[in-house]
């Protein structure tokens, strides 16, 4: 069949098309429908999803581990920032995402993505700081609240305690609930003004923190890898006399905690493959057991 110059016109027109429509799709799907800035968040917005972060860890799994509460944390602040029900529906997909961060100093975290939501700023941008952030944040968390705050308070409520005080376990909530409290509540605050006013700065660099963050939540997936992955094989090369330990005469050598990067490189590539943490989960207990009864870990 012989197509005129008419024909081939319409059919280079047709592929243009095409190609906008996909490149209009891709960026859509990356970036909110409505570009205008929403009405700032009132004080109480923010007091508000302050108070609902106490419930962070309510619906905690092995899959999203506090996605869900992270949502019900940030909901009525996005209902409010997002008025199109295609931009909402997007942002509330990325937020039920995995993220586990400390409980005490999240409002940090939600202040500063609120801020960034309200701005409008790109979804992967928005994402790659959650990415970035929580890690650090569980760190600190962890060094200012259960290794300072609380050996300290509970020091001086046991002391007064074991003197038969009634008010030693009284001193000790009150105590300690009113620096969480008072950092829960100023780290939301200061999470959204700091967010709000760094909103030119973050417009105008979008790619470059992008780019940054996820360089910094690859390095923090990184140290978890090799500070909480455990795998090691006592496993011996003979060759005629010699006996050369396999783990650490050989693969240390190459690179200290190879093994482990290898075993978390091997559930990435079975995530993307559509396998479930739980199943994840089952695999990896069954090939622990496994691999100690037959020697080989």
């Amino acid at each position: 069949m012989a197509f005129n110059d008419d024909d081939k016109k319409m059919a280079a027109k047709a592929d243009t098309l095409m190609t906008q429509a996909l490149a209009t799709s891709k960026v859509s799907a990356d970036s909110y429908a409505s570009k205008d800035e929403a009405m700032a968040l009132t004080k109480g917005d923010i007091n508000k999803m302050a108070v609902r972060s106490l419930l962070l860890q309510a619906s905690f799994n092995y899959e999203r581990m506090q996605a869900g509460g992270w949502l019900y944390t940030l909901m009525p602040a996005l209902r409010k920032i997002h008025n199109n029900k295609s931009d909402l529906k997007n942002s509330m997909h990325m937020h039920m995402e995995f993220i586990n961060v400390h409980p005490f100093d999240v409002t940090f975290l939600s202040g500063l993505v609120l801020a960034m939501e309200r701005g409008k700023e790109n979804i992967s941008t928005i994402r790659a700081v959650k990415v970035a952030l929580m890690g650090p944040l569980g760190g600190i968390g962890d060094a200012l609240f259960w290794l300072t705050l609380l050996p300290i308070c509970a020091g001086i409520g046991a002391s007064l305690a074991l003197e038969g005080s009634l008010f030693g376990p009284i001193i000790f909530l009150l105590m300690f609930n009113s620096v969480h409290f008072a950092i829960r509540f100023g780290l939301a605050h200061y999470g959204y003004n700091a967010g709000t006013s760094a909103l030119p700065l973050l417009k105008a660099n979008t790619k470059r923190i992008s780019h940054a963050a996820s360089i910094v939540g690859m390095t923090v997936i990184g140290a978890l890898v090799a500070s909480y992955v455990r795998l090691s094989t006592p496993l011996e090369i003979t060759a005629g006399q010699a006996h050369i330990a396999l783990q650490t005469q050989v693969l240390d050598k190459l690179m200290p905690n190879l093994l482990p990067l290898g075993f978390t490189l091997l559930v990435y590539a079975l995530m993307k493959r559509n396998f479930s943490p739980v199943k994840l989960i089952g695999l990896t207990v069954v090939f622990g057991v496994i691999g100690k009864l037959i020697g080989l870990l």
